[in-house]
């Protein structure tokens, strides 16, 4: 038994739906393509999570069906259910998977209170679990993206929030101390509780095996009614080790996102590409950079002569209660800070090797944060650093001012076209669906108020 397909996707996340969106906004034939998908839903944008989805008739949906083998050699998929289905293109877009307690020796995943967040059914469990704990103390595991963005979600829905993480900050990859500092303080001044420079050891459970505290390695013990855990994530590739060549945790790519095998592609958080503006193999988990390569890989196959090199910027955002920042580029080499931390607009720059090459910046309005994502593009060079801080914003602001010619404009900043979602988005699917996207509960509490759900 089995099926042949001239283009296959394989994973259902955004990066799955913007290739089928490009595949059919350039001319696929009907019946050519098929997704493949564990999920029993189609694939959606995560920043929404809204039950709509209206991908282009004509595209083969195999969903709840699992690949347990795949043949690169023979272009084939096997899946758990025995069929065997071949492809002359496949797209792999796996993603990543949560990384489990029970990886860092702790036990209780399996809690009914103990929850994470990567797909649409870990983000309808949040959502019960939520309903139940209103007035209730949640405890999150990790200071990253899903920490961060959880608790302020937690706390918009009235439930109280500790925070435990090992390192000295929060955002430790991305954020400087001093910034990290202020979005601390925020937090506190809304209530969130931070226990830093410590690790959960264990879980306490009653007798219907609910975890009734968490146990610290410092000695601490907090009572809690619900658990968040986001401690990082790792790629979908097993599939493919020792079929196609591996990088930084992910399956290596060329700039239009072909791996080592012809006829295989990689695209979102699965995919090492190269990043032109550093001259090496990233790995990036952010759905900007899902949206785009999925567009460019589907290009490269459907026009490879038209299509150039994948010329991204790296683009990470988060909008967290009313404070909303963006980030361009790389965190390395010497910082500088600007602008008023006690207010609402500040933001960095990192210089390395006499370059600008990073930017962040809160409280943006839209020309600015053009600015910093073009200053981050164009790479230039910096001779005075205490001039680069003097000035702050008003350097991206002029340097932006002066657009290059169109041939130098690397890709930023821009998301480009939608999936389109079918119903208007409800308060708890939302809250939970902008956690998943690297939105933030703050977008979704006010988009929800507009909508008249709440």
């Amino acid at each position: 038994m089995g099926r042949a397909f001239v283009y296959v996707i394989l994973g259902g996340g955004v990066a799955a739906g913007y290739a089928a969106l490009e595949f059919s906004n350039r001319g696929v034939s009907h019946g050519e393509l098929c997704i493949i998908s564990e999920e029993s839903v189609a694939p959606y944008e995560r920043p929404a999570l809204s039950k709509g989805y209206l991908l282009p008739e004509g595209i083969e949906l195999v969903l709840g069906t699992r690949v347990i083998s795949a043949d690169v050699r023979r272009r084939t998929l096997l899946t758990a259910a025995g069929e065997t289905i071949s492809y002359k293109i496949l797209i792999v877009a796996t993603g990543a998977r949560a990384l489990k307690l029970e990886e860092f020796g702790v036990n209780g995943s399996d809690a009914e209170n103990v929850c994470y967040l990567r797909d649409l059914t870990d983000a309808n469990r949040l959502v019960d679990v939520m309903r139940s704990c209103s007035g209730g103390n949640a405890v999150v595991i990790g200071g990253g993206y899903i920490g961060m963005e959880c608790a302020a979600s937690l706390v918009i829905n009235k439930i109280n929030v500790t925070m435990v993480f090992p390192e000295a900050q929060c955002m430790p990859r991305l954020f400087t101390p001093k910034i990290a500092s202020f979005y601390e303080d925020y937090y506190k001044s809304k209530g969130v509780e931070f226990v830093k420079g410590t690790a959960l050891s264990s879980f306490d459970m009653d007798a219907d095996g609910k975890v009734v505290a968490v146990n610290l390695r410092d000695g601490k013990r907090l009572l809690v009614d619900m658990v968040v855990v986001g401690i990082g994530i790792r790629p979908n590739t097993s599939l493919f080790e020792g079929q196609l060549t591996l990088e930084k945790g992910g399956i290596k790519v060329n700039e239009k996102m072909q791996s080592s095998n012809s006829s295989v592609y990689a695209v979102g958080d699965v995919a090492a590409f190269p990043v032109k503006l550093f001259g090496e193999t990233r790995r990036l988990e952010h759905v900007d950079s899902a949206r785009k390569c999925a567009r460019h890989a589907v290009a490269a196959i459907m026009e490879p002569e038209k299509s150039g090199e994948f010329d991204y910027v790296p683009f990470f955002y988060s909008r967290i209660f009313a404070l909303s920042w963006q980030f361009y580029g790389d965190n390395v080499g010497e910082v500088v800070h600007f602008g008023d931390f006690s207010g609402n607009t500040f933001g960095a720059y990192w210089v390395n090797k006499g370059h600008l090459v990073g930017s962040f910046l809160e409280g943006g309005t839209k020309e600015e944060y053009a600015a910093i994502a073009m200053v981050t593009g164009l790479k230039p060079a910096i001779e005075d650093l205490a001039e680069l801080e003097s000035r702050g914003l008003s350097y991206a602001m002029a340097v932006s001012r002066k657009p290059p010619p169109p041939s130098q404009i690397t890709n930023v900043g821009d998301s480009g076209p939608s999936l389109v979602l079918e119903k208007p988005v409800y308060p708890w699917h939302a809250t939970a669906g902008v956690i998943l996207a690297g939105s933030i509960a703050a977008f979704a509490y006010w988009y929800g108020r507009r909508r008249r759900r709440w």
